[in-house]
Formats: C-alpha cells, structure tokens, sequence
C-alpha cells in the first residue's frame, strides 16, 4: 500500500469521516483556512489514482468514497513508523513515548487493561 503525503491523509481523514462526499462538502470540514476547490479536488484524484478512494457520478459531478479502511492503513503506518523508527521494536516506540510524553501510571494500567483484552 503507498503511503500518503500530510495533505492526501487529511482528505482521507476527512472522508473517513464523512464516508461519502463531494470536494465542496470536504472542504466544509477541513479547518480555516480552507483550501481552494481545485487543491482538494486535484488530491481527491490522486487518492483515486492511488487506489485509496472511488467515485459515484451524481448529476454533474462526483461524490468521493474511501476503499481503504482506515484501521488497514493505520496498522500499516504504524507498522512502518516502528520499523523506520523503532528498529521494528513496539517496546522501544511504547518507551519513547512515555518517556517523552510524561505518561502516567493511570494511562500505563489503562494500556495493559487494553492489552490483556485482545489476548
């Protein structure tokens, strides 16, 4: 699976949400300062292209669906942070971040209560 400039994940987040919309309606809930029509429509098409998102003609225009699921390129991203990162170690990426990010014990049990769920 490619991976996505900062932009095109936006849009994806963005359609994610939604699920279906056209450009104006995605342009509706991205944040100020919104980008022009054609921006948002050019990286749309590149999600098309990039086998990210479909279409549904509606009158003149289209409306925009996404045929990744968000948890498959989640997993993947997170997969290649670790790797490019992590030396491909979850317990070094789980490290860093509590060490960087002044986790706290409460946050750490909550983690494992999550983790023993999915054994």
């Amino acid at each position: 699976m490619k991976q996505l400039t900062k932009a095109e994940e936006e849009i994806m987040q963005t359609l994610w949400q939604l699920k279906k919309a056209n450009v104006k309606a995605i342009i509706d809930v991205l944040p100020n300062p919104k980008p022009a029509y054609n921006t948002v429509s050019t990286i749309v098409r590149i999600l098309e292209s990039k086998g990210f998102v479909d279409y549904e003609k509606q009158g003149k225009g289209h409306v925009y669906f996404p045929i990744v699921d968000k948890e498959l390129y989640s997993n993947q991203s997170l997969n290649k942070l670790v790797d490019n990162y992590f030396q491909g170690s979850f317990k070094s990426m789980v490290s860093f971040f509590v060490k960087k990010n002044d986790v706290n014990v409460h946050d750490i049990e909550a983690l494992l209560k999550e983790i023993n769920k999915t054994e």
